[in-house]
């Protein structure tokens, strides 16, 4: 799996997406939401693979298996990288969703990544207790849904940078832990809760970083883009 910092493209068009592409000259692995899919449909991600970048489809598919599965199947046809469902779907769905992907992925291609949310980076542990009736603390939660992924034979999870090392101590290193709400240092949070810096993600054992507004509305989105690889590396 490719471990550059994934951009999230939180655009409304194709034409903001080539700007903001067309700044850079290198490939970049991008992340493609509900806002751009949505709105765009497939071509969106056809225009980006054609530019040469590796593609997290972030659609949090939640529904029946069957559906789920269904879904899965035509989406492994746009060649995406990774793509994710809600592990809240449960067991079942989660391992139709695999055998969606499987069916789908064409000959001689590689199977995109299958990841499952736990819970969204804006969720505090008050929400979780109260608004989901879930009892005990997020982490608790988190790593539940994250055994619960690697039972039904996913890659990983999302999750925020602050449950990755205990991820990796229930579900081993090679488990996929990609993480949202990644920040630079003195950055807005914006309408994340559970946030992190580049370096604290790679300490704490996040295998892909997923950043937007801090590189997206950056005066210089190129630079703040070598900024956060550079952390994230280590260098």
């Amino acid at each position: 799996m490719n471990t550059k910092p994934i951009i999230a493209l939180d655009f409304p068009t194709p034409e903001d997406v080539a700007t903001f592409l067309g700044k850079f000259d290198e490939p970049l692995f991008v992340k493609v939401g509900m806002e751009l899919y949505l709105q765009n449909g497939p071509s969106i991600i056809r225009t980006i693979k054609e530019a040469g970048h590796d593609i997290f489809l972030d659609l949090k598919l939640h529904d029946i298996p069957n559906t789920v599965k269904s879904a899965m199947k035509g989406l492994a046809k746009l060649d995406i990288d990774l793509i994710n469902v809600h592990a809240a779907g449960g067991r079942a769905m989660m391992a139709a969703a695999l055998e969606g992907l499987q069916e789908g992925t064409q000959e001689g291609k590689k199977r995109p990544a299958l990841i499952a949310v736990t819970q969204l980076t804006s969720t505090t542990e008050e929400q979780m207790n109260v608004e989901q009736q879930i009892p005990g603390t997020i982490q608790q939660g988190v790593v539940h849904y994250a055994k619960l992924a690697q039972q039904a034979g996913l890659d990983g999870v999302v999750c925020s940078v602050h449950e990755a090392k205990m991820i990796e101590e229930a579900c081993g290193k090679d488990f996929l832990k990609v993480t949202p709400g990644i920040r630079l240092a003195g950055g807005a949070t914006h309408d994340q809760k559970r946030v992190a810096t580049p370096q604290v993600a790679r300490i704490e054992g996040s295998t892909q970083i997923v950043v937007g507004r801090a590189i997206t509305q950056a005066e210089n989105p190129v630079e703040a883009y070598h900024t956060v690889k550079q952390l994230w590396e280590g260098n």
